[in-house]
């Protein structure tokens, strides 16, 4: 990681920890204060954006849990169970079908 990053990523950590909204301006004013010179004003501006409406605690603290999507997925498989056993048979048709239109133009895996 770069001195830029670095720098912007503690920038980004002082502004949560204190509950102040995370801005490019307030990221560049405190790297200034600071006195690290070579941080380029791109830097600021993406982690600001990466950051907008995003609280960085809750970011942190949920680092490794990973778990959260998977709840989430099995749920709506478990409500939409029926439709998606609805549609698991139309498919395998189709698949029929192809194999099929492929013996009846006298194509086979082995010819």
């Amino acid at each position: 990681m770069s001195t830029s990053e670095l720098a912007t990523s503690y920038a980004a950590l002082i502004l949560a920890d204190d509950g102040v909204d995370i801005t490019a301006d307030k990221l560049q004013s405190l790297i200034k204060a600071a006195k690290i010179e070579e941080v380029e004003p791109i830097w600021t501006t993406l982690f600001a954006k990466a950051l907008e409406g995003k609280d960085v605690k809750d970011l942190l603290l949920n680092v490794g849990s990973g778990g959260g999507a998977a709840p989430a997925a099995g749920g709506a498989a478990a409500a939409g169970g029926d439709a998606a056993g609805a549609a698991a048979p139309a498919e395998e048709e189709k698949a029929e079908e192809k194999e099929e239109s492929d013996d009846d133009m006298g194509f086979g895996l082995f010819d």
